[in-house]
């Protein structure tokens, strides 16, 4: 995955393109903030920190082992998320599907809409017969979408983590190429 092959994906309320660097102030916006990092896996205190993100972006791409996107509007002005496939498994064509957005974009629908073209690249360029996504199961609001989008729970993993010194339990759920 070149950068300069880096797919882009629209639909007619988002743009889809690859993270840049000048990316990272929103990406600090978004992963400091106490309403969005409370479910998610990681979260950053200062922008110099949220360097460790930025490269994690680029080692997807150069080690082939994922692809995320930013997440704007058509006209690349606004800046809504971030969106795509870590721990890629090219054998076993499945990959694990991450998604966050900015508070005030939550309740717009822009997850609806981009899930669905960010699977359909991974079934049909990655060649992925299996999307799986991990949710905490106290987050409720998320496991509620990731259902709406045809994903099925395959059961919990419990306290299979530490969050904040407390055990917690983790969801997950699948889609198939053949769902």
């Amino acid at each position: 995955m070149e950068q300069a092959l880096f797919p882009t994906l629209n639909t007619e309320r988002l743009l889809l393109r690859q993270i840049k660097q000048e990316d990272i102030q929103s990406i600090y916006c978004g992963l400091s903030n106490p309403e969005l990092v409370k479910y998610y896996g990681i979260s950053f205190d200062s922008l110099e920190s949220t360097e460790e993100q930025m490269i994690w972006y680029r080692n997807l791409e150069q080690n082939e082992t994922g692809i995320w996107w930013a997440i704007c509007s058509p006209d690349n002005t606004i800046f809504y998320g971030a969106g795509g496939f870590n721990n890629l498994n090219k054998e076993l064509k499945k990959a694990e599907i991450g998604f966050w957005l900015l508070p005030e974009f939550w309740k717009n629908g822009f997850m609806q809409e981009a899930f669905p073209i960010i699977c359909n690249y991974g079934f049909e360029k990655l060649k992925l017969n299996r999307i799986e996504g991990f949710v905490e199961s106290e987050n409720k609001n998320c496991k509620k979408a990731i259902e709406k989008m045809n994903f099925k729970l395959e059961g919990t993993m419990r306290e299979c983590e530490i969050k904040n010194g407390e055990y917690i339990n983790v969801a997950i759920y699948s889609k198939l190429k053949k769902d």
